[in-house]
Protein backbone atom coordinates (compact mmCIF):
# COMPACT_ATOMS: atom_id res chain seq x y z
CA UNK A 1 0.00 0.00 0.00
CA UNK A 2 1.69 3.51 -1.14
CA UNK A 3 1.16 6.26 0.72
CA UNK A 4 0.98 9.59 0.10
CA UNK A 5 3.50 12.75 1.55
CA UNK A 6 0.13 13.50 3.73
CA UNK A 7 -0.86 10.46 5.40
CA UNK A 8 2.97 10.12 6.15
CA UNK A 9 3.24 13.41 7.73
CA UNK A 10 -0.22 12.65 9.00
CA UNK A 11 0.86 9.68 10.75
CA UNK A 12 4.35 11.39 12.44
CA UNK A 13 2.30 13.64 13.86
CA UNK A 14 -0.22 11.28 15.41
CA UNK A 15 3.20 9.72 16.79
CA UNK A 16 4.80 12.59 18.06
CA UNK A 17 2.53 14.77 18.91
CA UNK A 18 1.98 13.31 23.07
CA UNK A 19 5.52 12.87 23.21
CA UNK A 20 5.78 16.98 22.38
CA UNK A 21 3.26 17.82 24.37
CA UNK A 22 4.16 15.66 27.39
CA UNK A 23 8.20 17.45 26.91
CA UNK A 24 6.34 20.70 26.87
CA UNK A 25 4.08 20.55 29.99
CA UNK A 26 6.72 19.10 32.18
CA UNK A 27 9.37 20.30 30.59
CA UNK A 28 9.30 23.48 28.39
CA UNK A 29 6.70 25.06 31.10
CA UNK A 30 8.58 24.68 34.67
CA UNK A 31 11.35 25.98 32.77
CA UNK A 32 9.75 29.20 31.69
CA UNK A 33 7.75 29.73 34.61
CA UNK A 34 10.59 29.40 36.63
CA UNK A 35 12.31 32.08 34.56
CA UNK A 36 8.98 34.20 35.44
CA UNK A 37 8.60 33.62 39.24
CA UNK A 38 12.66 34.86 39.41
CA UNK A 39 11.34 38.41 38.79
CA UNK A 40 8.53 38.47 41.51
CA UNK A 41 8.85 38.21 45.75
CA UNK A 42 6.82 35.76 46.20
CA UNK A 43 6.44 33.36 49.22
CA UNK A 44 5.24 30.85 46.99
CA UNK A 45 1.76 30.54 49.52
CA UNK A 46 0.28 33.95 48.96
CA UNK A 47 -1.78 34.93 46.01
CA UNK A 48 0.25 38.35 46.49
CA UNK A 49 3.08 38.59 43.98
CA UNK A 50 5.73 41.52 43.68
CA UNK A 51 7.23 42.18 40.58
CA UNK A 52 11.30 43.14 41.43
CA UNK A 53 12.42 42.82 38.20
CA UNK A 54 16.07 41.72 38.01
CA UNK A 55 16.44 42.57 42.25
CA UNK A 56 16.68 38.66 42.63
CA UNK A 57 19.75 38.42 40.43
CA UNK A 58 21.52 41.15 42.27
CA UNK A 59 20.59 39.47 45.49
CA UNK A 60 22.33 36.14 44.32
CA UNK A 61 25.25 37.66 42.76
CA UNK A 62 26.11 38.77 46.08
CA UNK A 63 25.04 36.23 47.95
CA UNK A 64 28.42 34.67 49.72
CA UNK A 65 26.75 31.77 49.73
CA UNK A 66 25.82 30.75 46.31
CA UNK A 67 29.34 30.99 46.13
CA UNK A 68 30.02 28.43 48.41
CA UNK A 69 27.38 26.49 46.84
CA UNK A 70 28.89 26.35 43.48
CA UNK A 71 32.23 25.71 44.31
CA UNK A 72 30.72 22.40 45.94
CA UNK A 73 28.87 21.67 43.25
CA UNK A 74 31.82 21.57 40.77
CA UNK A 75 33.80 19.94 43.36
CA UNK A 76 31.08 17.27 42.91
CA UNK A 77 31.09 17.17 39.58
CA UNK A 78 34.94 16.74 38.90
CA UNK A 79 35.48 13.97 41.68
CA UNK A 80 32.34 12.35 40.62
CA UNK A 81 33.97 12.15 37.11
CA UNK A 82 37.66 11.68 37.59
CA UNK A 83 36.37 9.00 40.77
CA UNK A 84 33.35 7.07 38.63
CA UNK A 85 34.68 6.91 35.40
CA UNK A 86 38.26 5.58 36.58
CA UNK A 87 36.76 2.43 38.33
CA UNK A 88 33.97 2.17 36.11
CA UNK A 89 36.28 1.96 33.22
CA UNK A 90 38.89 -0.77 35.66
CA UNK A 91 35.78 -2.82 36.28
CA UNK A 92 35.10 -3.16 32.95
CA UNK A 93 37.92 -3.83 31.52
CA UNK A 94 38.44 -6.48 34.16
CA UNK A 95 35.27 -8.05 33.49
CA UNK A 96 35.77 -8.32 30.02
CA UNK A 97 39.35 -8.75 29.05
CA UNK A 98 40.48 -11.00 32.35
CA UNK A 99 37.44 -13.48 31.46
CA UNK A 100 36.50 -13.51 35.43
CA UNK A 101 34.34 -16.68 35.70
CA UNK A 102 32.10 -14.84 38.44
CA UNK A 103 31.36 -11.87 36.01
CA UNK A 104 27.57 -12.12 35.88
CA UNK A 105 27.84 -12.32 39.75
CA UNK A 106 29.70 -8.93 40.56
CA UNK A 107 28.24 -7.10 37.63
CA UNK A 108 24.90 -7.54 39.72
CA UNK A 109 26.97 -6.73 43.06
CA UNK A 110 28.00 -3.05 41.23
CA UNK A 111 24.72 -2.35 39.59
CA UNK A 112 22.86 -2.84 43.17
CA UNK A 113 23.25 0.64 44.52
CA UNK A 114 21.58 1.83 41.33
CA UNK A 115 18.33 0.38 42.27
CA UNK A 116 18.59 2.09 45.54
CA UNK A 117 16.39 4.98 46.99
CA UNK A 118 18.87 7.88 47.40
CA UNK A 119 17.48 8.60 50.46
CA UNK A 120 18.47 4.77 51.47
CA UNK A 121 21.96 5.62 50.72
CA UNK A 122 22.43 8.63 52.42
CA UNK A 123 20.34 6.92 55.68
CA UNK A 124 23.46 3.46 55.15
CA UNK A 125 26.25 5.53 54.78
CA UNK A 126 24.96 8.30 57.56
CA UNK A 127 25.25 4.88 59.88
CA UNK A 128 28.68 4.03 58.33
CA UNK A 129 30.16 7.77 59.13
CA UNK A 130 28.53 7.78 62.67
CA UNK A 131 31.25 8.83 64.86
CA UNK A 132 30.38 6.12 68.09
CA UNK A 133 29.51 3.48 66.16
CA UNK A 134 30.15 4.02 62.49
CA UNK A 135 32.08 1.45 60.34
CA UNK A 136 34.67 3.92 59.18
CA UNK A 137 35.60 4.87 62.79
CA UNK A 138 35.22 1.13 63.95
CA UNK A 139 37.36 0.42 61.50
CA UNK A 140 39.94 2.50 62.40
CA UNK A 141 39.63 1.84 65.71
CA UNK A 142 40.38 -1.61 65.66
CA UNK A 143 43.47 -1.45 63.33
CA UNK A 144 44.89 1.14 65.88
CA UNK A 145 44.50 4.32 63.54
CA UNK A 146 42.41 5.96 66.36
CA UNK A 147 43.82 9.20 65.62
CA UNK A 148 42.36 9.47 62.29
CA UNK A 149 38.67 8.80 63.68
CA UNK A 150 36.76 12.08 63.81
CA UNK A 151 32.80 12.97 63.12
CA UNK A 152 32.94 12.80 58.97
CA UNK A 153 30.08 14.67 58.25
CA UNK A 154 30.28 17.23 61.33
CA UNK A 155 34.03 18.46 59.80
CA UNK A 156 34.18 21.72 58.28
CA UNK A 157 37.34 19.82 56.69
CA UNK A 158 36.37 16.42 56.00
CA UNK A 159 32.17 16.90 55.25
CA UNK A 160 32.18 17.79 51.82
CA UNK A 161 34.70 14.40 50.72
CA UNK A 162 32.85 12.39 52.37
CA UNK A 163 29.65 13.13 50.86
CA UNK A 164 31.36 12.20 47.25
CA UNK A 165 32.50 8.60 48.41
CA UNK A 166 28.85 7.60 48.87
CA UNK A 167 28.07 9.37 45.07
CA UNK A 168 31.09 7.56 43.87
CA UNK A 169 29.89 4.49 45.42
CA UNK A 170 26.01 4.88 43.93
CA UNK A 171 27.48 5.64 40.28
CA UNK A 172 30.12 2.93 39.53
CA UNK A 173 27.56 0.25 38.48
CA UNK A 174 25.62 1.56 35.70
CA UNK A 175 28.52 3.31 33.77
CA UNK A 176 30.83 -0.30 34.39
CA UNK A 177 27.58 -1.75 32.68
CA UNK A 178 27.32 1.43 29.93
CA UNK A 179 31.17 1.06 29.23
CA UNK A 180 31.58 -2.83 29.14
CA UNK A 181 28.59 -3.01 26.21
CA UNK A 182 31.12 -0.96 24.24
CA UNK A 183 34.13 -3.15 25.23
CA UNK A 184 32.08 -6.31 24.17
CA UNK A 185 31.39 -5.18 20.61
CA UNK A 186 34.42 -5.04 19.86
CA UNK A 187 36.00 -7.14 17.34
CA UNK A 188 38.39 -9.72 19.27
CA UNK A 189 40.13 -9.70 16.02
CA UNK A 190 41.53 -5.92 16.73
CA UNK A 191 43.10 -7.28 19.63
CA UNK A 192 44.59 -10.54 18.59
CA UNK A 193 45.98 -8.48 15.18
CA UNK A 194 47.78 -6.04 17.68
CA UNK A 195 49.15 -8.68 19.76
CA UNK A 196 50.68 -10.13 16.62
CA UNK A 197 52.50 -6.57 16.05
CA UNK A 198 53.74 -7.04 19.48
CA UNK A 199 51.04 -4.48 21.40
CA UNK A 200 51.23 -4.85 24.86
CA UNK A 201 48.25 -5.03 27.12
CA UNK A 202 48.70 -1.06 28.35
CA UNK A 203 49.23 -0.06 24.60
CA UNK A 204 46.22 -2.34 23.36
CA UNK A 205 44.34 -0.45 26.02
CA UNK A 206 45.06 3.14 25.11
CA UNK A 207 45.37 2.20 21.18
CA UNK A 208 42.45 -0.10 20.95
CA UNK A 209 40.25 0.04 23.81
CA UNK A 210 39.13 3.71 24.64
CA UNK A 211 39.17 4.85 21.04
CA UNK A 212 36.69 2.58 20.29
CA UNK A 213 34.50 3.04 23.29
CA UNK A 214 35.30 7.06 23.24
CA UNK A 215 31.20 7.35 22.57
CA UNK A 216 30.58 5.84 25.55
CA UNK A 217 32.97 7.21 27.59
CA UNK A 218 31.72 10.50 26.68
CA UNK A 219 28.13 10.09 26.94
CA UNK A 220 28.95 8.93 30.87
CA UNK A 221 30.62 11.92 31.72
CA UNK A 222 28.17 14.34 30.11
CA UNK A 223 25.34 12.37 31.75
CA UNK A 224 27.47 12.41 35.23
CA UNK A 225 28.28 16.27 35.06
CA UNK A 226 24.16 16.90 34.50
CA UNK A 227 23.45 14.53 37.10
CA UNK A 228 25.90 16.13 39.80
CA UNK A 229 24.83 19.67 39.24
CA UNK A 230 20.56 19.09 39.18
CA UNK A 231 20.78 15.88 41.76
CA UNK A 232 23.78 15.92 44.54
CA UNK A 233 21.02 18.15 46.68
CA UNK A 234 19.39 15.00 47.72
CA UNK A 235 22.22 12.93 48.73
CA UNK A 236 23.32 16.30 50.60
CA UNK A 237 19.99 17.11 51.50
CA UNK A 238 20.01 13.68 53.64
CA UNK A 239 23.28 13.24 55.27
CA UNK A 240 24.47 16.88 55.84
CA UNK A 241 21.38 19.12 55.36
CA UNK A 242 24.23 21.62 53.96
CA UNK A 243 26.11 21.63 56.24
CA UNK A 244 27.96 22.36 58.79
CA UNK A 245 28.02 26.16 58.41
CA UNK A 246 27.09 26.05 54.92
CA UNK A 247 30.33 23.34 53.97
CA UNK A 248 28.18 21.14 52.28
CA UNK A 249 25.52 23.34 50.94
CA UNK A 250 25.03 23.15 46.85
CA UNK A 251 22.87 25.14 44.73
CA UNK A 252 20.16 22.68 45.09
CA UNK A 253 19.88 22.17 48.39
CA UNK A 254 19.88 25.80 49.15
CA UNK A 255 16.70 26.58 46.46
CA UNK A 256 15.50 24.07 48.75
CA UNK A 257 15.57 25.74 51.46
CA UNK A 258 14.68 29.29 50.19
CA UNK A 259 11.49 28.58 48.28
CA UNK A 260 10.47 25.85 51.04
CA UNK A 261 12.12 26.74 54.27
CA UNK A 262 12.06 30.32 54.33
CA UNK A 263 9.22 31.03 51.84
CA UNK A 264 11.52 33.01 49.24
CA UNK A 265 9.81 31.46 46.12
CA UNK A 266 10.90 34.28 44.20
CA UNK A 267 14.39 33.99 44.90
CA UNK A 268 14.87 30.13 44.95
CA UNK A 269 13.56 30.28 41.34
CA UNK A 270 16.10 32.52 40.58
CA UNK A 271 18.85 29.98 41.87
CA UNK A 272 16.87 27.75 39.92
CA UNK A 273 17.89 29.63 36.34
CA UNK A 274 21.17 29.78 38.11
CA UNK A 275 21.51 25.85 38.28
CA UNK A 276 19.78 26.11 34.20
CA UNK A 277 22.29 28.35 32.82
CA UNK A 278 25.68 26.66 34.35
CA UNK A 279 24.54 23.27 33.67
CA UNK A 280 23.52 24.02 29.59
CA UNK A 281 27.31 25.89 29.72
CA UNK A 282 29.03 23.16 31.58
CA UNK A 283 27.40 20.64 28.81
CA UNK A 284 28.26 22.35 26.19
CA UNK A 285 31.86 22.94 26.81
CA UNK A 286 32.31 19.61 27.86
CA UNK A 287 30.99 18.56 24.10
CA UNK A 288 33.45 20.59 22.81
CA UNK A 289 36.26 19.71 25.22
CA UNK A 290 35.25 16.13 24.69
CA UNK A 291 34.75 15.81 20.70
CA UNK A 292 37.07 13.13 18.94
CA UNK A 293 36.90 12.04 15.47
CA UNK A 294 34.76 8.52 14.85
CA UNK A 295 36.59 5.85 15.11
CA UNK A 296 35.82 2.44 13.24
CA UNK A 297 36.10 -1.10 13.23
Amino acid sequence: MVQSKKQKYLFLTFCLLPTFLLFVIFTVYPMVNGIYLSLFDWSGMSANREFVGFENYIRMFNDEIIGKAIYNDYFFVVTKVIGIMILSLFFAVALTQLKVKEAPFYRVVFFFPNIMSVVVIGILWQFIYEPDIGLVNGFLTSVGLESWTRPWLGSMEWALPSLVVPAIWAGIGLFMLLLMGGIMNIPKSQYESAEIDGASEWQQFWKITVPLIWPQIKTSMIYIVITSLNGSFVLVQIMTNGGPGNETEVMGSYLYQKAFEDFQFGYGATIGVLILILSLVTVLIMQFILKREKVEY
